[in-house]
């Protein structure tokens, strides 16, 4: 090693003392080439293996998407409503402060948040229960974001993450919020894939995950701490009219709410192995994600503009392109967006694929506006087009 080499190694020991973790139940990796599926090419002066992946996932060509994939509220023309990129952002502010109080790996708490939601659909939770419902309709596999997450970066764009890294995503699955969250047994490349594929033929295995690793349980309570209160946030602001019970003693703000149950956390989870807060900190945050599911998430108002717009859009789209690739249609747009386009050409090129999953990977990499722009350029304004309305900034003036 020439001293320059030497001096950095050092200075990356000091660092990573720090965000490698200090406490016993923490991550850390002495050999990276038993983590990924490909070995690294060479070491990395300055950067923890968790750490490169952190930058491979920001550099990924569907990390930008994130900024036009909405929460909720789609068809809002407001800057301070919530897209998905704000909400990793959250995420992954919220998990960095447990697991940095907690003397976890930082950078691994990091790369989970930051690539929980990369596979995510456009149009939200509801476009992921489309995309899901046509999936199974054609070849009996299910649509699942926190799986979709791990093919678009494990498959779509090869990108070797470490295993520790794909497993906080596909485990992430916040919308099933616990009381404690204690650590799986570590798994093996192999039974890694044996996991995935369970996820799209078996019905409700997604349920059971769990991610082996303390900073992939932080990610995961910290994914519904993110949105719980943000989405009454947002809600406000589009002037929807609900009425909540009383907050509790988490507080009525976001700000509250976060400092509130964190601080708890850290509390019930330092020097332990597992992920914990008060019974009665989860019965109040519990008690609020129902009350959005009722109020925001079932909302009939809301509710009402998809079923008549997105859902037999994404229907069209999704037979139209099927039949585009089972017929190798060069001049169709799944080929000239996606299949032939940069970094996926070689994926696709590559592996023999099912039509389906390639359609899939397609629709679930759309922004909103891509998808209500791709089916005006393929139909124009039709009768299901001319159905989309937009609340503008100046509606209400």
């Amino acid at each position: 090693m020439t001293d320059s080499e030497i001096k950095l190694k050092q200075i990356k020991e000091k660092a990573y003392s720090h965000y490698g973790g200090f406490s016993k139940y923490a991550t850390n990796i002495t050999e990276d080439s038993k983590i990924r599926y490909y070995a690294s090419k060479a070491n990395d002066n300055l950067r923890s293996p968790f750490a490169i992946d952190i930058d491979k996932i920001m550099h990924n060509p569907f990390y930008n998407r994130y900024g036009d994939k909405t929460q909720v509220f789609s068809f809002y023309r407001n800057d301070e409503i919530t897209r998905r990129a704000t909400h990793v952002q959250l995420v992954a502010r919220i998990a960095r402060i447990i697991s940095a109080s907690l003397g976890l790996n930082i950078d691994l708490t990091e790369a989970i948040a930051l690539g929980h939601d990369i596979g995510h659909t456009p149009f939200g939770h509801v476009g992921e229960k489309y995309l899901d419902e046509l999936y199974y309709e054609s070849c009996n596999r299910h649509f699942y974001h926190n799986v979709h997450s791990v093919r678009a970066l494990k498959v779509v764009t090869p990108t070797n993450l470490t295993i520790h890294t794909l497993d906080g995503i596909i485990c992430h699955n916040g919308e099933r919020p616990e009381g404690e969250y204690y650590p799986d047994n570590p798994k093996s490349l192999e039974e890694f894939e044996e996991i995935i594929e369970k996820c799209y033929t078996k019905e409700g295995y997604v349920n059971s995950l769990r991610p082996f690793t303390l900073e992939g349980c932080v990610v995961r309570v910290s994914d519904v701490i993110a949105y719980v209160m943000k989405d009454r946030q947002d809600a406000r602001k589009v002037g929807l009219d609900i009425s909540y019970d009383k907050p509790g003693q988490l507080g009525a703000e976001n700000y509250e709410f976060i400092s509130r149950i964190t601080e708890n956390i850290v509390l019930n989870s330092y020097d332990k192995p597992y992920i914990k807060m008060d019974k009665e900190y989860f019965d109040d945050m519990y008690r609020l994600k129902r009350e959005n599911a009722s109020k925001i998430y079932g909302n009939s108002i809301i509710n009402e503009s998809y079923e008549v717009t997105i859902r037999p859009m994404m229907k069209r789209l999704y037979d139209r392109f099927k039949e585009d690739v089972l017929e190798e249609n060069q001049n169709s747009m799944i080929y000239k967006h996606h299949i032939n386009y940069g970094l996926f050409k070689k994926t696709y090129s590559k592996n023999k694929m099912r039509p389906d999953d390639i359609v899939v990977d397609y629709i679930a990499s759309m922004t909103d506006d891509y998808f209500i722009d791709l089916y005006h350029h393929l139909y124009g304004n039709d009768d299901i087009m001319n159905k989309v309305h937009y609340i503008d900034y100046f509606s209400k003036e």
